[in-house]
């Protein structure tokens, strides 16, 4: 199937480590994602952690900078679909049913997404299994890459874009 445009969104909101998000924008930029960032923001946009991670990638993603997470809500369609992924879900990132067109929420590296947002969206709240329970998390790009590809494969992957 091959895309033009972003059909899928992911929204990184107040992302602290600038390796992650260049490793994301870089993984948006070669499936057409569109990215959204939410501030505050852990570094700045010239740091060149954030740029050696995204490669030369950062002019080919589709993305934004929004100054708080109520701008970001605010401009959402009324039909808009998020799901956001944290610990403590009550579904498994495989179980949700993606369509084209939504979002795939990730919070900061240290504290995740506030548990009152994840309420909120009730089922949409999905988590990731982990199998050792000495590990408290997973690297956040790593999450990104593995349920946007879900996603992905839900919508007709085919190996082309």
């Amino acid at each position: 199937m091959s895309r033009s445009g972003s059909w899928l969104n992911v929204v990184l909101v107040e992302p602290e480590i600038p390796p992650n998000t260049g490793n994301v924008a870089r993984l948006c930029a070669a499936t057409r994602t569109k990215l959204h960032l939410i501030e505050p923001l852990g570094f700045d946009l010239d740091d060149r952690r954030l740029k050696r991670a995204g490669m030369d990638y950062w002019q080919h993603v589709d993305w934004r900078k929004w100054p708080d997470w109520t701008a970001f809500d605010d401009t959402l369609p009324p039909e808009a679909k998020l799901w956001f992924v944290e610990s403590g879900g009550p579904a498994r990132y495989s179980d949700a049913r993606f369509s084209s067109g939504d979002y795939l929420v990730f919070g900061r590296e240290t504290a995740g997404l506030p548990e009152q947002l994840c309420h909120e969206v009730g089922d949409r709240w999905l988590r990731i299994p982990m199998f050792n329970d000495k590990a408290r998390s997973l690297n956040l790009s790593n999450c990104v890459a593995l349920v946007l590809y879900e996603a992905i494969r839900q919508l007709g992957f085919d190996g082309e874009l």
